[in-house]
């Protein structure tokens, strides 16, 4: 089921958003913390869809993000990624990076 407002929900929700806008080695432990978030697809896609240029969001850093954008630039990010989600379970991040 698809949440429209993930916020609340969010794993991040009590950290310090500093945590989340990290350059390099950082990033791979702000990603940590999306591993076991239950609303990790709407934040990507959250991402996704507007183009958000910085921090790491559903477990994606900026160049992880930018890539997947280049890639594929006129995908429906909620419908992808609600669709996928529905086929399988998201992958545990040390598979998708």
């Amino acid at each position: 089921m698809w949440v429209d407002d993930w916020a609340p929900s969010a794993a991040c929700r009590q950290a310090e958003p500093d945590q989340l806008f990290v350059r390099g080695a950082e990033q791979n432990q702000a990603k940590k913390m999306c591993g076991a978030c239950p609303v990790r697809t709407e934040c990507l896609a959250e991402a996704l869809e507007n183009r958000i240029e910085w921090g790491v969001w559903g477990g994606m850093t900026e160049r992880e993000r930018r890539a997947l954008l280049r890639r594929h630039p006129n995908t429906s990010w909620r419908v992808m990624l609600e669709a996928a989600r529905g086929e399988q379970p998201l992958a545990p991040l040390s598979e998708a990076v």
